[in-house]
């Protein structure tokens, strides 16, 4: 499965449309929302069904697609099941109680309420709302596949324009020849990551680059009179330049990605079998994002390092390219010595690890090593693909179908210069 984007053009009257539908779906899902708060037992049928009564009850709901009316009543319903997984599995914290939606973005048909040209390049929505034909601009290859392909289709208003997005069910996968290369890999703040072989990735720091222009529109919305056209303006710009740093960090996880998957490091022509990483580094609910921002001084490096993107283009290329990716244990990986496996005591300021036995490593790279021997440990032999249920590691999953439904839902979409072959999900 992958998404394609284009950019849609169109007129002022057709944004307008876009927005009004966009509206109605925001309506649907938080009134939907409010009978499942004042019904209890309400599932997703009863959620479906009340989406139809509301098209009777209200002539501008009826307007819209009846798909787009479901899938909307199925946002709703996504939000009240993530709650009660996170209540069964007793998440520390918050639960996620669902809340209605203040701001939407998007509106979202599946088979119907849409027709494309013969030509691909424009698309027509056939409701009710008058958002009428779009013209479609992109790199993408459309015409390469087959409309019964194409599963829903999403209009995303972002700040710098509307966005047209395919979900076409395509097998992504490519065969890759075996090495039998295994890295392990420790993110963090001063270096992006380091590995196991000693190389490591600078931070771009893309945030803190982009600070100075942030502030200067920043201010520019503060001076401008609430209500007002202008303020708006400002606010556009300001949210343009959001969007370019999120865009940035996005790319570089992905292209970060693909290379470890594909080679033993960024410039080796070799590709790895086995890609190791810390789990409390990369996955939101062990790393608790939210416990360590509370460090001022930490913070906005810890916002910025993005390493929850690049776990997750990771499982995303490991299963495009049929690889094992396995989160381990961080306990100790910083404190244990590669070598002898002694455990060498350090605060966050010293950055070598010295250890009596000889070792002298860098405090990343010999975490990188921990983490890779911990993987293998785990996951045993990678030329058999042996499984070793007791040990101390999780195996991350990589298959679709895992139940790991934040990790896979935005993981679909590429840039379209992979497609190229260059080292380089819906949002």
């Amino acid at each position: 499965m992958i998404i394609l984007e284009f950019k849609a053009k169109g007129q002022e009257s057709q944004y307008s449309a876009i927005d009004e539908a966009i509206r109605t779906v925001k309506f649907i899902r938080n009134s939907c929302i409010r009978l499942w708060l004042d019904n209890k037992g309400t599932g997703k049928s009863d959620l479906s069904r009340y989406s139809k009564i509301l098209a009777k009850e209200f002539p501008f709901a009826n307007e819209l697609n009846s798909t787009a009316r479901q899938a909307a009543s199925e946002r709703a319903w996504s939000s009240i099941v993530r709650f009660y997984d996170n209540c069964q599995k007793k998440v520390p914290g918050k639960k996620g109680f669902p809340r209605f939606q203040k701001l939407a973005r998007s509106v979202e048909y599946k088979k119907s309420g849409w027709k494309l040209s013969p030509d691909k390049k424009s698309i027509t929505f056939t409701d009710k709302k008058g958002i009428g034909k779009l013209k479609l601009k992109g790199t993408w290859d459309l015409w390469r596949f087959d409309k019964k392909q194409i599963n829903r289709v999403r209009i995303v208003k972002r700040a710098d324009g509307y966005y047209v997005q395919f979900c076409v069910a395509v097998n992504v996968k490519e065969e890759v020849e075996h090495t039998g290369e295994m890295v392990g890999l420790d993110v963090g703040i001063k270096e992006f990551y380091t590995d196991s072989n000693g190389h490591s990735e600078p931070n771009p720091r893309f945030y803190r680059k982009g600070e100075k222009r942030l502030k200067f529109y920043q201010r520019r919305v503060s001076r401008k009179k609430k209500g007002s056209s202008n303020r708006k303006k400002a606010v556009n710009r300001l949210s343009r330049q959001h969007l370019k740093i999120s865009r940035q960090r996005q790319e570089h996880a992905k292209r970060l990605a693909r290379c470890v998957i594909r080679s033993r490091s960024v410039g080796f022509a070799e590709s790895n079998d086995l890609v190791a990483y810390v789990r409390a580094a990369c996955r939101r609910q062990d790393l608790r994002v939210k416990n360590l921002v509370k460090n001022h001084c930490l913070a906005k490096s810890i916002n910025d390092a993005g390493w929850y993107q690049f776990r997750k283009w990771l499982e995303h290329f490991g299963t495009k390219f049929d690889r094992i990716t396995v989160a381990v244990n961080p306990a100790y990986t910083s404190q244990n010595c590669s070598e002898c496996g002694e455990v060498v005591k350090k605060s966050l300021s010293t950055r070598t690890h010295v250890c009596e036995c000889g070792c002298e490593l860098d405090r990343d790279h010999n975490a990188a090593i921990n983490i890779r021997n911990r993987a293998i440990s785990t996951t045993g032999h990678v030329g058999t693909w042996i499984i070793n249920p007791n040990a101390s590691g999780d195996l991350a999953s990589t298959v679709l179908d895992s139940g790991q439904v934040q990790q896979v839902e935005s993981m679909n979409e590429e840039s379209p210069r992979l497609m190229t072959g260059e080292c380089q999900p819906i949002s």
